[in-house]
């Protein structure tokens, strides 16, 4: 790719990953969650792939390996819904304390970020688990694509 297109993928992935990260951790008070913000950040995950080329990508994920990744979405997930099996299966055994969950006030809510007891984590956990699913579907169809080229 040029160096114009690289040098604006550089410019805009941070971006690109801070936004599906807020949308991660937002999703209990704002439209999004861990699907639409893991869509987010694999999406930056593309544009590297189509600037820097999917060899290179495919290097930086041998050492950092999605499977990682996954797996501790799908530990945590299920960890949570455990969790509060003492009352039920998947209860929000965090509401009401002092972290994540206290009690907001009657009325509008302007929002606050620590309300949501174990819904903000759960989002955490599914965002891992999108990020690296549609990361991986994203890389190795540029890999088949790069090598169905060099077959032709």
């Amino acid at each position: 790719m040029s160096k114009i297109v690289r040098t604006v993928a550089r410019l805009l992935t941070p971006a690109i990953l801070l936004f599906g990260l807020y949308v991660i951790m937002h999703g209990h008070i704002t439209p999004g969650g861990g699907f639409q913000g893991g869509a987010v950040f694999a999406s930056g995950v593309a544009l590297l792939i189509v600037a820097f080329g999917a060899g290179r990508v495919e290097q930086f994920l041998k050492e950092h390996p999605l499977s990682m990744l996954e797996s501790g979405g799908g530990l945590l997930f299920i960890g949570l819904a455990f969790a509060g099996l003492a009352t039920a299966f998947f209860y929000n055994f965090l509401i009401g304390s002092p972290i994540f969950g206290h009690v907001p006030a009657f009325g509008p809510n302007p929002g606050d970020i620590w309300t949501g007891g174990t819904i903000p984590l759960m989002n955490v956990a599914v965002g891992m688990k999108v990020i690296a699913g549609l990361s991986a579907i994203v890389l190795v169809m540029a890999l088949a694509s790069s090598k169905q080229g060099e077959d032709e």
